[in-house]
């Protein structure tokens, strides 16, 4: 079974100022580690515009619209580590964006297993002042 995180969907100490930046570059990370097509992207940026996927905790999880799991290719998720925070919108700062893609209905049980683990302010902060991409695969309890 292909890993659904890797090193290289990792970015540490990013410097993204704005919330769809933050978002394409999730995006893109799924992208280039053939999670998914490119146009994933743009569906990802319209599920924002439904509803924010800001959850609390200083952690937004972008991800696709409903009708995304055509261009989702193997499931997958993206990290983004924004020390600095990204407003996603009422002053609600994420200092970690993860992107994800389930297949085959795997979103809702990836969606879970990272809320439960960011559940405690502590874990975020953790992943947030991380200095190593295992710190934050270890943190998560991600296949990588």
């Amino acid at each position: 079974m292909k890993e659904i995180c890797s090193a290289a969907s990792i970015v540490l100490n990013s410097k993204i100022s704005e919330r769809d930046e933050a978002i394409r570059a999730a995006g893109k990370l799924l992208v280039n580690g053939g999670y998914v097509s490119e146009k994933y992207i743009d569906l990802m940026l319209a599920r924002e515009r439904i509803a924010s996927t800001y959850m609390g905790n200083h952690l937004a999880i972008p991800h696709g619209t409903d009708g995304a799991q055509s261009e989702i290719i193997t499931s997958g998720i993206s990290i983004i580590q924004l020390p600095d925070g990204v407003d996603f919108g009422g002053g609600e700062l994420a200092y970690m964006v993860i992107g994800i893609a389930g297949k085959d209905g795997t979103h809702l049980d990836m969606l879970g297993q990272i809320a439960v683990a960011c559940m405690e302010p502590d874990t975020v902060e953790l992943m947030r002042r991380a200095t190593s991409k295992q710190s934050i695969i270890d943190a998560l309890g991600v296949a990588a």
